[in-house]
């Protein structure tokens, strides 16, 4: 059962007292001091000392509401999710799940022309099972059979949790995806849902294992987050409720420092009889086992050899019928003189199987170039250097207007193993390809060129602003202090996102940064006569850091995030959304309004010598205004930023373009957030014009825009796909090129990642020179080097 303690979240029942009352005491606490301070500041009888005061405190009412939306939107709600909620929860899951991985074991082509008749059972190793009754009885099983897949887990005497074990190659992940397709094609009412994920990225050292579950599962079906349709805590009530079958895939693929304690986290997640299933290579795991202990309550499978007859009469089968099945006859008869020989060897195992099939089976060449190679490793090799030019070859062969050759095939996907090896890593993730570019990879590459864009952005919002009839011109001086200060404070803020952590006082010390970087130019001059530096300072620190701090909250640090943001139009429940973020725009509308009336009363009770002596426009119109903007920012990005549907498609590119809707909505609400408290200030001084507005929006606004770029991962991720398709090593239409190598079998897709079908195929090109064309495949005409056509 899964601990709520160490899930990273409250317990059940706690309603997450402690969070909501911290974030609320922030609120009240933000707008207490000033109060105070206020008050103190009343009884020095100081008109000009009140007065400004009062600016602030307006400044901070008119704010109040978005923060009190903040604490109320981000507090752990007590309502749970009922029974039926949690029923069409588990339900619209298994749909996901067996639509997912149908798709994904046809394009490997795993019943193709049927599963290859693996034997799992039970392993020789007794030190790599626990002693527990919980084990059951023996297990064993072949793949090609779904019934002995179904009935593999369950209650005793059958074991409730499976570990996976053996070679390189030997069908693990070919195993688990059977097994799970089989589990959800016998699933009861009752029966929790298989989910299989990588153990690639589960990181101990930053998060437990029921954090890892959380993250892992939301972020590869965020259907399940839908609150509106299944509750509040939907995904929490499933895992702690066992109505979840973990099938974590590929314990090996992590560092070797890292198993043990991913084991240990694993087994600290559940209770010794919940359901899980593990795999893993067997040495690693038995590595793994001698410093975190085994696994309790698991039983441990390993396959049998297959037999090389066997294999041959799959490939037999996987070929067209008619004369291309002769060629076979010579393997045949090679398999017969030579049964402990190299090439029978390579046949025992899966992996050997299935490249064969891709390139000789599914293809035009002729296996007896295997017959001369020596050792198992050679004829795994050799089928590895083959099956990327001949299966793009075949696809030539059937649409001669391809845009991917085998040879451009090639040269990419060697890029990006290279850049997978180099990050140690077996996910494909689009997120990560910055860190194939070293000037993005780089902090403070990454914080020079923010500035400079901003740079050239304000310089040419200044521009425009000269430009405009009405807009009073920049004074001498302050377009250069203020292109220099922002440039200051993008840098502060972009190099604090690398060491702040992503905690809620985070973006606060990192908008402090920024306001005292823009406050510390603002020293060398005389901004404003008759004000001291010092206070000046302290005002551009408080009034700029809070403008940064509006972009920030929903932005996140102007820093490559670790996941994509998840957005969408959906109509999906468009009356409840539509309703809340209407009421948003209403409240923060009045609440801004009646906050200038209240400054407007108390200050200038007679308005003669108010701030608005030079309009006959009153305060609260002015509230009335500004708030509608900024609460339609606020708006914009609570709608765009919703979960998706269980009608949704889960794929990489779906990920991309949620991504970069969340980027462009979130570029269009941030210019006016950053400028909304300098807009009120503007309007406490008596310079509520509309030039000034469009003066200040112009000038602020790049600040705003950069901000809200930098905390995207869409625009890392294009300005590193553009810089390595103008290099010629990765093509232009990327997401297009890695969907094309998905379905044709050389990359497979894992939520809302790619991986290598083959991790063997990963590191073979990884460490291969990347060269203009590929070696001749097997199938082709020694005489010009091209693969052969029929």
């Amino acid at each position: 059962m899964l601990d709520a303690k160490t899930a990273g979240r409250p317990a059940p029942g706690d309603g997450g007292n402690g969070m909501r009352y911290g974030r609320w005491r922030v609120t009240w606490g933000l707008c207490g001091a000033v109060a105070l301070t206020l008050a103190v500041l009343w009884g020095v009888q100081d008109a000009e000392v009140v007065s400004t005061a009062a600016s602030v405190l307006a400044t901070v009412l008119s704010v109040f509401g978005a923060l009190s939306v903040w604490a109320w939107r981000r507090s752990p709600g007590r309502a749970r999710s009922h029974g039926d909620q949690l029923t069409q929860a588990q339900d619209a899951l298994a749909r996901l799940v067996q639509a997912q991985w149908r798709e994904e074991a046809r394009l490997r082509g795993l019943y193709t022309p049927l599963p290859l008749p693996v034997t799992w059972s039970d392993s020789p190793r007794e030190d790599l099972r626990g002693h527990s009754p919980l084990i059951g009885g023996p297990v064993s099983c072949r793949v090609d059979q779904p019934d002995e897949l179904a009935a593999l887990l369950g209650p005793p005497p059958r074991p409730r949790r499976l570990v996976v074990l053996g070679p390189a190659g030997s069908g693990k992940t070919t195993f688990a995806v059977l097994l799970a397709l089989a589990l959800l094609g016998a699933r009861g009412q009752d029966d929790p849902v298989p989910v299989l994920l990588t153990a690639a990225s589960f990181d101990p050292d930053r998060e437990n294992g029921t954090v890892w579950l959380r993250r892992r599962i939301a972020a590869d079906y965020p259907a399940l987050t839908d609150a509106d349709a299944y509750g509040p805590s939907a995904l929490d009530d499933l895992l702690d409720g066992r109505r979840i079958l973990p099938v974590v895939d590929g314990l090996d693929e992590l560092p070797e420092a890292a198993q043990q304690a991913v084991l240990k986290a694993l087994k600290d997640a559940f209770d010794p009889d919940a359901p899980l299933v593990l795999t893993c290579r067997t040495e690693a795991f038995a590595a793994a086992v001698a410093g975190a202990g085994p696994l309790t309550g698991a039983a441990v499978i390993e396959p049998a050899a297959l037999h090389a007859a066997a294999s041959l009469e799959q490939l037999r089968l996987a070929t067209a019928a008619g004369p291309s099945r002769t060629r076979w006859d010579h393997v045949a008869e090679h398999l017969r003189d030579h049964p402990d020989g190299a090439l029978a060897q390579a046949l025992t195992s899966p992996l050997s199987v299935a490249l064969a099939r891709t390139v000789y089976a599914e293809g035009t060449g002729d296996p007896s170039v295997l017959l001369p190679l020596t050792t198992k490793e050679a004829v795994e090799d050799h089928l590895l250097d083959a099956v990327v030019p001949v299966t793009y070859e075949r696809a030539r062969r059937r649409d001669p207007a391809r845009r991917w050759g085998p040879e451009d095939a090639h040269r990419h996907l060697t890029r990006l193993a290279s850049g997978m090896a180099r990050r140690r890593s077996y996910d494909l993730a689009w997120w990560r390809l910055y860190d194939d570019t070293p000037t993005i990879a780089r902090a403070c590459s990454r914080a020079t060129a923010l500035a400079a864009a901003l740079v050239v952005l304000t310089l040419l919002g200044c521009a425009v602003a000269r430009s405009l009839p009405g807009v009073p011109p920049p004074e001498p001086g302050l377009a250069e202090w203020y292109v220099r200060s922002a440039a200051v404070g993008v840098w502060c803020a972009c190099l604090t996102a690398v060491w702040i952590p992503a905690r809620p006082a985070g973006p606060a010390l990192t908008a402090s940064l920024g306001g005292l970087a823009f406050a510390v130019p603002g020293m060398t001059v005389d901004p404003v006569p008759g004000v001291e530096r010092a206070w000046y300072a302290i005002g551009c620190v408080c009034v700029l850091g809070f403008s940064f701090l509006l972009v920030l909250y929903p932005s996140g640090h102007p820093s490559p995030p670790p996941v994509p943001s998840r957005g969408t139009l959906t109509p999906a429940h468009r009356s409840r959304r539509l309703a809340r973020a209407a009421l948003l725009v209403v409240g923060t509308t009045l609440l801004t309004a009646v906050a200038l009336w209240a400054y407007g009363l108390v200050v200038h009770p007679t308005g003669a010598a108010g701030p608005t002596a030079r309009s006959a426009v009153p305060l609260w119109a002015y509230g009335l205004g500004l708030g509608a903007l900024f609460g339609t920012g606020q708006a914009m990005l609570y709608f765009t930023r919703g979960t998706t549907t269980a009608r949704d498609r889960l794929h990489p590119a779906a990920t991309v373009r949620a991504d970069r809707l969340v980027t462009l909505v979130g570029c269009c609400a941030a210019p006016l957030l950053v400028t909304m408290p300098c807009g009120l200030l503007l309007v406490l001084q008596g310079k509520a014009e509309a030039a000034e507005f469009v003066g200040l929006l112009l000038s602020m606004g790049p600040t705003g825009l950069v901000l809200a770029l930098a905390a995207r991962a869409w625009p890392y991720y294009t300005a590193a796909r553009l810089l390595l398709a103008a290099r010629g090593q990765l093509p232009w239409s990327l997401q297009a090129f890695l969907d094309d190598a998905h379905r044709l079998g050389v990359l497979r897709q894992v939520g809302p990642v790619y991986q290598f079908r083959h991790a063997r195929l990963q590191q073979r090109l990884a460490h291969r020179d990347m060269v203009p064309t590929p070696r001749p495949a097997p199938d082709s005409d020694t005489r010009s080097g091209r693969p052969a056509l029929p």
